[in-house]
């Protein structure tokens, strides 16, 4: 089987995506199952190493074709000399987290590699003429989408998936977000995900009501009996399997969403301050519903121990194996339903012309 190219940013040089990426790729295992090539920094990269003591070993490329088998690659693309700060949000650091960003998805669209993952940025320093949006998943969008695509944020591990309705807005500004258009959108992605992503071929979504007690029949708000009911009906005529909605509380505290493949959240914070509960050491954040597969870890720079070599790795790791699990699933997904009459008659035309 053929390696899959892993294109990982590296971040924020201020925090621990270097020190999760070489702790990552010690393991020569890893390099068993893809080919990883960091767009970023060799120096910075050694200066990593070093302070910490690792002992993974890297090569220097210029491009993503150049890139070697069973070694790990870092492709430069942003200045030598870029001044490390240790937990310090940086404009130099925000630009150097920009460079690899800008690269990785240039050489993506360009087919010289097959997936992204990205390392931590912090979303301050990386603000600039280029960089408007609050996080990844809307620079990834906005650089890759289509105009029938849209982009579904998704925190997963092995025990539950949490998509959101809405990602990264204040508090007050969420419930005018939340439409009854807005929520089928969100629920057609997540099922396409959960069918070509993960082979989940009749998926059992489970969506949360946006207010306390599911609005207590309206004493409570009147979303989830005017806004998000009629979006699951809608959901459910399009042939989802949709289950609420469900007091959030509740739903995770009696640990239902064990009884799902996934879960739609409101807002941000109510699907994953429980979720990173729960699964902090091996969450991935992976961003469906678009032709790009990109994942990350579900931990931010943690700029409170950058530089002191505690960074626990397990989630970086994760989210490379789920970019190549996914990426292989949709190659499985998308050869099971081509259209096998088009094949026939291109099998029939190809025996023609041979004669």
């Amino acid at each position: 089987m053929e390696k899959i190219k892993v294109g990982i940013t590296h971040g924020d040089p201020n925090g621990v995506g270097y020190e999760v990426i070489l702790k990552t790729f010690e393991d020569p295992v890893m390099l068993e199952l893809c080919i990883p090539i960091v767009y970023g920094s060799p120096k910075v990269a050694s200066y990593h190493r070093k302070g910490m003591e690792l002992q993974t070993n890297f090569t220097t490329i210029n491009a993503a074709t150049e890139a070697h088998e069973d070694v790990l690659n870092v492709l430069p693309c942003t200045a030598d000399e870029v001044k490390i700060d240790f937990g310090m949000a940086t404009e130099e650091g925000g630009k150097a987290s920009l460079d690899a960003l800008e690269r990785a998805v240039k050489d993506w669209k360009a087919g010289l590699i097959d997936v992204l993952v990205t390392a931590p940025i912090n979303k301050h320093a990386i603000q600039s003429e280029k960089f408007h949006f609050p996080g990844h998943t809307e620079f990834i969008q906005a650089r890759v989408g289509h105009d029938d695509q849209q982009a579904l944020m998704i925190l997963m591990n092995d025990r539950m998936r949490v998509a959101l309705a809405t990602t990264h807005l204040p508090i007050q500004d969420v419930a005018k977000h939340i439409t009854e258009e807005s929520l089928v959108q969100k629920l057609r992605i997540l099922n396409a995900s959960l069918q070509r992503d993960f082979g989940i071929g009749a998926p059992r979504i489970a969506v949360l009501a946006l207010n306390p007690h599911a609005g207590d029949d309206g004493l409570l708000g009147s979303e989830e009996q005017n806004v998000i009911l009629p979006a699951m009906k809608k959901g459910e005529e399009e042939g989802m399997t949709l289950y609420g909605p469900f007091a959030a509380d509740g739903f995770f505290g009696t640990r239902a969403y064990e009884h799902y493949d996934a879960v739609l959240a409101m807002y941000h914070d109510q699907g994953l301050a429980p979720f990173k509960l729960l699964a902090m050491d091996n969450g991935v954040n992976f961003t469906a519903g678009l032709d790009m597969v990109r994942t990350s870890p579900d931990h931010g720079t943690a700029y409170d121990i950058a530089g002191k070599g505690v960074a626990d790795e397990n989630s970086f790791r994760q989210a490379v194996y789920t970019a190549i699990d996914i990426y292989r699933c949709r190659v499985a997904w998308d050869e099971a339903h081509q259209d096998p009459l088009q094949k026939l008659y291109i099998d029939k035309r190809d025996r023609a012309e041979r004669g």
